[in-house]
């Protein structure tokens, strides 16, 4: 069967490279063609475009590279057309997904989406697309599957991909150790303009706490150059690719919102959400987004489980003091470690990408 995979950004190339693993696994003599990373090429897929060219984060910078973006979406659907697939896959990226799938379902094209856009955040409203132009959303957050009910629409849980990536990291990678001091782990994000806004503040901490190592986590797509510049003299050591060796052996994180926050948690990592875009971006977030945190941790466990630090919010004061606490209160540590622990539980399946990928070889098949 032929399979066409659609991802954006980092998270989609680290889930769709275990999905591609496991549709090679039940389906031996697959095609698949994607748009993602060097992980889902590695897994086997033919890479047309890298998500580094596709991420662009926040309205106005997404005003900004229109041009850029609908010759992307033209070239994606000249090339579906000619790979011809049984199957089209989505992996979140719902700004350029959802308009990949209103035409592709005009085609006849089947279309699956693993891991469902934020809908229930904002632009609620998108569900109704989803009801007319996909034919199955499975989907990786517990409650996502009331939240479309209340849609009625029928969705498929099939447990979070990055339960089975960090069970097998845990038990599987040995820790390389990074410093013989304890580490302070610094994840910036892996979009330049996010770097440029968050990484110095963050760096402002080195010099409140001397007896930490700051380590920077890396994302390989991104230059050293960068990271040199926003550093200049502060001292501080680069980690490039290999953000779950750094996370294994820290004692404590600031870590950009998205993704990563919930990769922290599940390797029992105290941390700091941070937060800060562009203004304009921001404001118009504040008017139509409708959830409580920022957070996935947070999210997922209704509560506010791990501290949030948002635009206005993330000055050099308050994160020092919100550090401080992650490092020297006892209690807070002790409670957050079995927030933790409920929060591993409600994730539930250890076999996201096997589930996912048998749903998806089934509707290929028809």
């Amino acid at each position: 069967m032929k399979y066409y995979i659609i991802a954006g950004e980092a998270s989609g190339d680290l889930h769709g490279s275990n999905l591609i693993k496991a549709i090679h696994q039940q389906d031996t003599s697959a095609s698949i063609r994607c748009w993602g990373g060097d992980r889902m090429e590695a897994a086997g897929a033919t890479l047309v475009k890298h998500y580094r060219f596709l991420a662009f984060m926040g309205f106005v910078e997404v005003i900004k590279h229109l041009g850029e973006i609908f010759k992307n979406i033209d070239f994606c659907k000249k090339d579906i057309t000619q790979f011809k697939p049984d199957v089209l896959v989505f992996i979140d990226y719902p700004g350029f997904n959802m308009r990949i799938a209103e035409w592709a379902k005009k085609q006849g094209i089947r279309i699956v989406y693993y891991i469902s856009p934020q809908v229930w955040a904002w632009k609620e409203n998108r569900v109704k697309k989803i009801k007319r132009d996909v034919d199955k959303m499975l989907v990786i957050l517990p409650f996502e599957v009331d939240f479309y009910k209340t849609w009625n629409y029928d969705v498929t849980y099939v447990g979070h991909p990055l339960i089975e990536v960090v069970s097998q990291e845990k038990n599987e990678v040995p820790v390389v150790p990074i410093s013989d001091k304890p580490i302070i782990a610094l994840l910036p994000g892996s979009r330049e303009q996010e770097i440029r806004v968050k990484l110095p503040i963050m760096l402002q901490m080195v010099k409140h706490f001397p007896g930490y190592v700051f380590a920077i986590a890396q994302a390989p797509s991104l230059a050293d150059s960068l990271f040199e510049e926003i550093m200049g003299d502060t001292k501080a050591i680069l980690v490039k690719g290999n953000t779950y060796n750094l996370l294994k052996q820290a004692t404590a994180g600031l870590i950009t919102s998205g993704t990563a926050t919930l990769e922290t948690a599940l390797f029992g990592l105290p941390q700091v959400v941070c937060y800060k875009g562009n203004p304009v971006s921001f404001w118009l977030a504040t008017k139509l987004v409708k959830v409580k945190y920022i957070s996935l941790v947070n999210l997922i466990m209704d509560k506010l489980v791990v501290t949030e630090l948002i635009q206005h919010d993330l000055t050099e004061d308050k994160l020092k003091a919100a550090l401080t606490k992650l490092l020297q209160d006892e209690a807070y540590k002790k409670e957050l470690k079995k927030d933790y622990t409920t929060l591993w539980q409600k994730l539930g399946s250890s076999h996201a990408s096997d589930n996912a990928a048998r749903e998806i070889i089934k509707l290929a098949k028809g």
